[in-house]
């Protein structure tokens, strides 16, 4: 028998405190709720969860980001709807202005609310703002260098002199046709009145019918050509494409119309509706740098979206200071308008179409999300009910050990029954 060293004591002694460690261990996961409280819990696991923690913020981050983008467009699309309104009560004004009843002084009060319409859409331009950002002034729009307005006939036109070959700039007024063959009336003699708004000055230039007149004579003014230098050539496809001389808002062109008149100023129908249903190809634009906005939609680098929304004030509408005084200027100043309505319509409509793109990105950050966090779960949380048994099953090795620790320490006392 030894009495120096005990050897079952320090045997149960040493499981005692395994099972003490082992019953702290699961005290420790059951008060936290994890299973993993520091690396060397799980190494491996610890280092995996704690990427797709990273992930799960980045997408719950993200889906918050989407959502502020919503806000910003609604914010926008906001103020374009009353930029819409307004628009509509401009056309309403226009359309009263083109009737001749109304006296001098009438058109006047009239010309009086179209003024302050106009500075109430530049000041909706200029003052919408999300978050201090400018939504409307152009600085969220795409970079441009320089922008030409350009507007092509809607309908297609033939040659009678040459109906294979289709029209050209040298083609003669006299003998233009419609798609089907049909004359548009055209001769000599007969005068066309070339209007169009620029800058909010309606200009009107009258072009008297010869023998030798052309299509590139229609547009002889200074604002105008024909050269082609936006499309390529003067006409293309059998529609006349026109495009003003110079760059910028100040010389877009609105609102082309021709009107055909014989020698009695009786208008004719047919050569005016086919000559002046202008619909715009490229809109004007004034120089300027990206400013188009860049939404973080993921939880990595680069998932992102451009955002871009276009300058909406009158000059880019081309309704700035827009002249409704006379019955020809109210006329032209409908279709005008009717292309300022149709400019802030596609807006809408694309802001429309980014709100629906992120409400689903939302969705599926929101899913993605939610997943992620279900397998980070799994890897770090504790189960309760399991960790609960594991600590009973450890709380009651250490009572055992406890008494046979109790055990083991009276054994020794046997020797003394040898030394009596």
């Amino acid at each position: 028998m030894i009495i120096n060293h005990n050897i079952s004591a320090l045997n149960t002694y040493r499981q005692m405190g395994v099972n003490q460690n082992e019953a702290t261990g699961s005290m420790e996961k059951l008060s936290s709720g994890l299973r993993i409280n520091k690396a060397g819990d799980d190494a491996a696991g610890l280092s995996i969860s704690e990427k797709m923690r990273g992930q799960i913020r980045g997408l719950d981050q993200a889906s918050r980001n989407a959502q502020d983008g919503v806000s910003l467009i609604q914010t926008g699309e906001g103020a374009l709807s009353e930029t819409q309104s307004i628009l509509q009560r401009m056309r309403e004004l226009s359309v009263q202005s083109a009737n001749d009843t109304n006296t001098t002084q009438d058109r006047k009060s009239i010309q009086d609310e179209v003024d302050q319409l106009t500075k109430e859409i530049d000041r909706i331009s200029e003052t919408t703002q999300f978050n201090g950002k400018n939504l409307l002034d152009g600085s969220m729009g795409k970079s441009v260098n320089t922008s030409v307005a350009n507007v092509n006939t809607s309908n297609v036109l033939t040659d009678a002199g040459n109906s294979s070959a289709g029209i050209a700039t040298t083609t003669l007024l006299t003998d233009l046709q419609d798609s089907n063959g049909n004359s548009l009336g055209v001769a000599i003699g007969d005068k066309v009145d070339v209007s169009y708004v620029i800058n909010g000055t309606t200009k009107t230039d009258t072009i008297t019918i010869s023998s030798t007149s052309a299509v590139s004579d229609l547009y002889g003014g200074s604002n105008l050509s024909t050269d082609g230098a936006g499309s390529g050539t003067g006409v293309a496809g059998g529609k006349i494409d026109v495009e003003a001389t110079t760059a910028g808002f100040n010389s877009s062109i609105n609102g082309l119309t021709l009107t055909v008149k014989d020698s009695t100023g009786s208008i004719k129908s047919a050569a005016t509706n086919a000559l002046s249903s202008f619909s715009e190809t490229t809109s004007a634009a004034n120089a300027r740098t990206e400013g188009s906005a860049t939404l973080q939609v993921g939880a990595n680098a680069g998932q992102s979206l451009q955002l871009s929304i276009e300058n909406t004030s009158t000059a880019s509408l081309g309704v700035k200071n827009l002249q409704v005084n006379t019955s020809s200027q109210a006329n032209v100043a409908i279709k005008v308008i009717d292309n300022a309505i149709e400019k802030v319509s596609s807006e809408r409509s694309k802001m429309g179409s980014y709100q629906n793109r992120l409400e689903h990105t939302i969705n599926n950050l929101n899913t993605s999300s939610e997943n992620l966090t279900a397998a980070e779960s799994r890897i770090r949380d504790v189960d309760m009910a399991k960790e609960m048994m594991t600590m009973t099953k450890e709380n009651i090795k250490a009572q055992a050990a406890q008494a046979m620790l109790a055990q083991a320490n009276q054994a020794p006392q046997q020797v003394l029954q040898l030394l009596r």
